[in-house]
């Protein structure tokens, strides 16, 4: 009697991308990384940003400066914040085609996607697709039709005005489940996956749901099986809602919480019980079949520095062990690797420190601050000064780039 061989397992539904099981991320704010102006100062008329290549300045490149140094940490996978046209801090989007003039073109862009393939480094993009800026050309339109119109309808409303994202009146919520609305999409994630990115990180997921972009993802996933997507998710059933919407890897703010508050209020039972969650949502994501885990991170864009949190060196280093020895996608905020500081403030440009200049390579970051340790002359004051070595030694641990310089950044 022969044995027949048992046919090939078919890949679970949204499974993710083979590479994603062994990525590494190194996570960067491109406009304020590379010392692009916190706001467009072309935007005056009813148009922005002119003819094509005006008012372009070629800042993206400075990027690739940085690759071999997210290689010598072991990452293997660039994850950046806004690159796309916008007003001014990258989540008031104003077109989604064209590279924001303030980082430069297409030309930019593919000299970073070579620049990542010749190292062997994945690159992931920030899609702002839930909400626009007011002067998107979709929310101009929608607001002059104004509600219960066709062009009206592809914004949200809070009745007779668009509603804000979040509060701000200067972010407006995209109806994701228009039609015309998800072919944009789809045409959008598309169109830079062909051009060489290789994944998605979807911005405030949450906001619109996993039920309404299921069928984006469902589309953009059978063009493109390989791309890796990241959801923006804050609290709740992550495993749930990565299921429900076809999202690889959610965001693990729960733990990111619980490692800095357990630390600093030495309060291990919140750490206990965050690792228990994250265990328990491992095992949701393993019993799925997809292959998914979560993205796991100490810092952000978004968040208080992790040396700003923990000013005891010896938290610090427990806080990256764990980012580095717990399951999940680590991913590590650029500059966290220097011991640099920075604090979130709430407050109209209360990012700005978290979000600093970087010069054009990490040669000038660690030269600037051993000149400073032999005593010479130091760069401008840095705005992420660095914590202190624990018994009071005045020496940082290390630091990141001079920030007062942000504005001269070029």
């Amino acid at each position: 009697m022969t044995e027949t061989a048992a046919a090939p397992a078919e890949p679970a539904p949204h499974a993710a991308p083979a590479w994603s099981r062994d990525a590494i991320c190194w996570q960067v704010y491109p406009l304020g990384f590379c010392g692009a102006p916190r706001h467009r100062e072309d935007l005056t008329g009813e148009t922005y940003g002119g003819a094509d290549g005006e008012n372009v300045v070629h800042r993206l490149r400075r990027l690739t400066g940085w690759l071999d140094h997210l290689v010598s940490l072991g990452a293997n996978v660039l994850l950046l914040n806004p690159i796309f046209d916008s007003v001014s801090h990258g989540y008031d989007t104003l077109e989604h085609r064209r590279i924001d003039p303030r980082l430069g073109d297409e030309e930019d862009f593919d000299a970073l996607v070579a620049g990542c393939r010749e190292r062997g480094i994945r690159l992931v993009l920030d899609g702002v697709f839930n909400h626009i800026s007011r002067l998107h050309p979709t929310a101009r339109r929608a607001i002059a039709a104004g509600p219960g119109t066709e062009e009206g309808d592809r914004i949200r409303w809070s009745g007779t005005s668009p509603y804000g994202f979040e509060g701000n009146d200067d972010l407006v919520e995209v109806d994701l489940t228009d039609p015309v609305i998800q072919d944009r999409i789809v045409e959008i994630m598309s169109r830079w996956l062909e051009r060489g990115a290789d994944g998605w990180r979807l911005d405030a997921m949450y906001a619109a749901g996993a039920e309404a972009w299921a069928p984006i993802l469902e589309r953009v996933r059978a063009a493109h099986p390989e791309a890796w997507i990241l959801g923006e998710v804050i609290h709740g059933d992550y495993p749930a809602f990565a299921a429900a919407s076809g999202a690889n890897s959610i965001t693990q703010y729960e733990l990111w919480k619980a490692i800095w508050s357990s630390l600093r209020d030495g309060n291990l039972f919140e750490l206990a019980h965050a690792l228990g969650r994250h265990q328990g949502f491992l095992e949701q994501f393993r019993e799925s079949g997809a292959g998914a885990l979560p993205l796991t991170f100490v810092g952000n864009h978004d968040t208080t520095r992790i040396a700003s949190q923990l000013e005891d060196g010896r938290d610090l280093a427990a806080a990256i062990a764990l980012l580095a020895l717990l399951p999940g996608v680590p991913a590590v905020y650029a500059g966290d690797e220097f011991g640099a500081a920075a604090v979130k403030e709430e407050r109209e440009g209360g990012d700005d420190a978290i979000r600093p200049w970087f010069p054009g390579s990490p040669d000038e970051v660690v030269a600037a601050h051993e000149s400073a340790d032999a005593g010479g002359e130091s760069p401008a004051p840095c705005s992420c000064s660095p914590p202190r070595r624990p018994g009071g030694s005045s020496r940082p641990i290390s630091a990141c780039s001079p920030c007062a310089a942000a504005n001269g950044g070029s």
